[in-house]
């Protein structure tokens, strides 16, 4: 039998630092997105969700759910097997052929998650290259740190976006370099300096990884994210998800044909697991050729930010400064105070805005992340700022 003090212990220590997660029930209402609805401890109410990452709203757009009907009734509901046994359908096929159109490579490979492909990608790296060393941004993705850690590679950490810092490292590695960051960086809404960093790999002969989750399909003329944005092609192996921008789920990678072919081969967590539901798969694939010609999309959404972040300022409101993105990191800097606020926002306000604390972010730059969208409305961004003024004047007065 086991012994749950442990347990109990740690979930005691996680609600006195004020770390411990709590799940809000919701109910997305198709149609009407941003709004949804909350189930509570003591009542349901109606909700503005201010913290989504269906960045576009096109997990409820009638071109994805007509074209997932369509396969519902055509194929069932499941797969039918891995990847390997009997689950690879026609529209994983087509799927996987849109990806790389839509990154300009000459391959792409579906996971079940870009969690998993980063993991996994990573792991049969190492295995492919025995001496291959990851050159890891500091302010990597949990997925990123768990693949390097999983794959018993060497590894060495720069300095966030720090060139001096990571050349300085790539002079000292014994093996076969390989650097992986991110384009757009989740929790502060920063950029790497991508094309520096693919000049330091072209200098030192070292790999690049790219993961682009928080970018695909909101950046570059037809959403290829920032490897469109700047033109960049000399990143080898990219990640992305159709969980953000494309409104569903699943992860990929993108890459040279051999090389995907290799990973695809010694990829346990590709292999040994049931591939996505087709439904699925025809979904991303009408969401991605939707979102793909229609720029508009992406130029609504940064107007959206961009006027938040201004309205927010206006009313001295801490938003992070080194946030240009479509990211709003609204700083609490307190983990007990930040979940306290997200609670009066949501009971109070009818405002959902999940709070941000470690192991997320570092211990005192707790925040409230929010992420508008094109469908969120001026009087919704209005209402939104009053009830965040209000609630930082009761944090002043010492009345929460």
């Amino acid at each position: 039998m086991i012994n749950t003090k442990p347990f109990e212990k740690t979930l005691q220590t996680l609600k006195e630092e004020g770390k411990y997660r709590v799940f809000n029930d919701i109910v997305r209402e198709r149609g009407d997105f941003p709004k949804a609805i909350w189930y509570g401890p003591y009542n349901i109410k109606n909700i503005v969700n201010w913290c989504s990452n269906d960045y576009l709203g096109m997990g409820q757009h009638k071109v994805l759910t007509d074209a997932m009907h369509t396969a519902l009734d055509q194929t069932g509901a499941g797969s039918g097997g891995t990847r390997n046994i009997g689950g690879t359908s026609h529209y994983h096929v087509a799927l996987e052929h849109q990806l790389a159109l839509l990154h300009k490579k000459e391959s792409a490979l579906l996971y079940t998650s870009a969690y998993v492909a980063n993991e996994w990608t990573l792991v049969a790296l190492k295995r492919i290259i025995p001496d291959i060393v990851f050159l890891s941004d500091s302010k990597n993705h949990a997925s990123l740190i768990q693949g390097i850690r999983h794959s018993g590679a060497d590894k060495v950490i720069w300095k966030h976006n720090d060139m001096s810092d990571l050349e300085q490292k790539l002079r000292d590695v014994k093996g076969t370099p390989c650097i992986v960051f991110e384009s757009v960086y989740s929790m502060d809404g920063d950029v790497s300096p991508m094309l520096d960093i693919c000049n330091l790999a072209e200098k030192y002969k070292a790999i690049t990884y790219l993961d682009e989750v928080h970018a695909v399909g909101l950046y570059g003329e037809h959403g290829g994210g920032f490897c469109e944005l700047l033109n960049e092609t000399r990143v080898d192996i990219v990640n992305g998800t159709l969980g953000k921008a494309f409104g569903l789920q699943g992860g990929y990678i993108g890459g040279d044909k051999v090389v995907l072919d290799a990973i695809r081969s010694v990829a346990s967590g590709f292999i040994f697991t049931t591939s996505m539901s087709p439904v699925i798969c025809a979904g991303a694939l009408a969401s991605i050729k939707y979102v793909m010609d229609h720029n508009e999309l992406r130029e609504q959404h940064q107007e959206r930010a961009k006027t938040l972040k201004e309205m927010l300022r206006n009313v001295d409101i801490e938003v992070l400064d080194c946030a240009s993105t479509h990211i709003v990191p609204v700083m609490v800097r307190d983990a007990k105070l930040c979940k306290r606020m997200s609670d009066i926002l949501l009971e109070d306000y009818n405002i959902y805005i999940q709070p941000i604390n470690w192991p997320t972010v570092d211990v005192g730059t707790e925040r409230l992340r929010i992420a508008p969208t094109p469908l969120h409305t001026d009087a919704m961004m209005h209402d939104l700022v009053e009830a965040l003024r209000k609630v930082f004047k009761r944090v002043k007065e010492g009345c929460l």
